[in-house]
């Protein structure tokens, strides 16, 4: 699957859509999720073109994936998550509901998140 460069992370990337900035560095970009499932919710995207955790981890450079992660836990730490903690997710292919095809992180915090998946 190609890159799809008109998804709405991309937009936001370039501008063409504004967010509510919480940081940004030449690796990433982190925002407050328009429809916030906790207290804290923040996406944290990088900049380059991937759609997915896969593709990211399989073709991001060195720099590009220590510095996202870097960008990810600083969020974290500057959101004031850290002590009381913090969950972050990504969705990654259709099985996991991914909805946009631009990695990212979702960063949820701010009240107790419960467990993780749904048991079967």
């Amino acid at each position: 699957m190609a890159y799809d460069p008109e998804n709405i992370f991309a937009k936001i990337l370039r501008g063409e859509i504004p967010c509510d900035n919480v940081y940004e560095d030449d690796t990433a970009l982190a925002f407050k999720d328009i429809n916030p499932q906790a207290p804290t919710h923040v996406l944290v995207i990088p900049k380059g073109t991937y759609e997915s955790m896969d593709d990211f981890s399989k073709n991001g450079t060195e720099a590009e994936i220590t510095g996202f992660f870097r960008a990810v836990g600083k969020v974290a730490r500057d959101l004031g998550a850290v002590e009381a903690g913090y969950r972050f997710l990504a969705n990654n292919g259709a099985d996991a509901h991914q909805e946009v095809p631009h990695f990212h992180v979702h960063i949820f915090a701010g009240r107790d998140l419960g467990g993780m998946i749904k048991r079967v």
